[in-house]
């Protein structure tokens, strides 16, 4: 029989439900609060969920909330479960600068329009709506499809932290918290903080970055005993991409530094406004400055010069940033943010960077440590996601490795599959985010194409 075809016309046939069902779950504004009582994550995180649960209850499917960390939908409920899909109903702070009310869903120009439509609120309606439409039309498959909603993505994930101490994650698990065609690789990554003693009394300040998995937009410097025109002279010969100007006050020196600010996980496409005030501090001869420069080169991500380079064929090289600084006790703070790939581990990155570092009298501390999560391309699970992707949308489908981490990070076997399309700016976590409406349905079309594929069979 054409179940395709029967799928897609099923989806189609849904699609006022769909879009009501995902108005509800977007009205709830669930970003993280305070923990109460059978509430790890607040009220809003808690009631999200089982707004969740209740759709899929009433789609048929057997439900379960484990303690308001997440909520499990089972297709059968006797059956070892054997494929998993992962969303999530928390989501961040609204933000500024929408042009329409965040928590409501705004149907415009095929958008729907609201916090969480793309992350992760439209995608696990897709999903629901997938499996559904498989229960609906009497679709045989033979194996247990789980859908397993977080509350606590967005901060950490100790809902599925929670969760695993508890439950087993079935065989094959899959979050549509990504993009497509697969994401089956994701690099390792290191927060780590760089320390040094300031000896140099000429620098009395030093600020930069508001994130560190980021790359900074703005940093600011006061420095003495340098004069404004030497400072501009050494700014001048250093020709940074960057705009740098001086105040004089005082006696002081008051340096500004504005850069363009991107991704830690894309530094190559901003300007670093850090490095850039280094090299300009190194210019003038501050020692600290100058060990750091010599480590971070304004323009270099690959981390050549503080000595952790290293790459591989299937996910790529290190990219790092110098993202965040401030002066405090005497002491120059740095944090830097490491992406690196499946060659290397968290203990030789730390070890390379400390020796390094430490013989320009510079200390290192691991402030946070993930080891890089991988797939293989040639597993019969991902080779079958990219063949459903193929298939559906009649695009070329291939496995994608990248410098962030999805929902799945953590976990054994676990891939990103959706939502986002390749090139496709659903405005995640910024203002007016939102997910197309034929991306809705496209969405669910391909999760329920997925999921007979991998459950048909015993």
């Amino acid at each position: 029989m054409d179940f395709k075809r029967r799928i897609s016309d099923y989806i189609d046939s849904a699609r006022e439900e769909m879009i009501s069902d995902l108005r509800t779950l977007v009205r709830i504004p669930s970003v993280m609060g305070e923990a109460k009582e059978n509430m790890p994550f607040g009220e809003r995180t808690a009631e999200a969920l089982n707004a969740a649960l209740e759709i899929c209850e009433k789609s048929g499917f057997s439900v379960h909330n484990t303690d308001n960390y997440v909520g499990t939908a089972d297709f059968f409920p006797d059956k070892e479960n054997y494929l998993g899909i992962l969303c999530h109903m928390d989501v961040v702070p609204e933000g500024n600068g929408w042009s329409v009310p965040p928590f409501e869903l705004t149907e415009k120009d095929g958008k729907l329009i609201g916090r969480g439509a793309i992350d992760d609120k439209g995608p696990a309606i897709a999903a629901i709506y997938a499996m559904k439409a498989i229960k609906s039309l009497g679709i045989p498959i033979k194996k247990n499809v789980r859908l397993i909603i977080g509350t606590n993505e967005e901060n950490g994930s100790a809902d599925l932290e929670y969760y695993r101490k508890r439950e087993e994650l079935p065989t094959l698990l899959f979050t549509p918290d990504g993009s497509y065609p697969v994401i089956n690789i994701e690099k390792g990554m290191l927060r780590m903080s760089l320390t040094q003693k300031i000896t140099d009394s000429r620098l009395e300040n030093l600020s930069a970055g508001i994130a560190v998995n980021a790359v900074p937009e703005t940093a600011e410097a006061v420095i003495s005993g340098v004069g404004l025109q030497a400072a501009e002279n050494a700014a001048e010969r250093l020709s940074l991409p960057v705009k740098v100007s001086f105040l004089e006050e005082n006696g002081r020196i008051k340096m500004s530094v504005l850069g363009k600010s991107a991704h830690a996980s894309t530094p190559e496409s901003g300007e670093n406004a850090l490095a850039a005030a280094l090299a300009v501090l190194s210019a003038l001869g501050i020692t600290e400055a100058r060990a750091l420069a010599e480590l971070f080169p304004y323009g270099e991500t690959d981390g050549l010069s503080c000595g952790i380079k290293c790459s591989d064929e299937i996910s790529g090289e290190t990219t790092t940033v110098l993202s965040m600084a401030e002066v405090e006790d005497g002491s120059l703070i740095c944090r830097q943010d490491i992406r690196f790939p499946v060659c290397e581990s968290c203990g030789g990155i730390i070890a390379r960077l400390t020796e390094t570092a430490g013989a320009k009298g510079i200390r290192v501390f691991a402030d946070m440590k993930s080891e890089p999560h991988s797939v293989s391309a040639e597993s019969e699970f991902v080779k079958t996601l990219l063949e459903v992707y193929e298939d559906v949308t009649g695009e070329r489908g291939y496995p994608v490795a990248i410098g962030g981490g999805t929902y799945v990070h953590d976990t054994e076997n676990g891939v990103a599959f959706g939502a986002e399309f390749p090139d496709e700016d659903n405005n995640m976590h910024g203002a007016d985010e939102f997910i197309k409406e034929e991306n809705l349905l496209l969405n669910a079309k391909i999760y329920a194409n997925a999921i007979l594929r991998l459950c048909e069979k015993e």
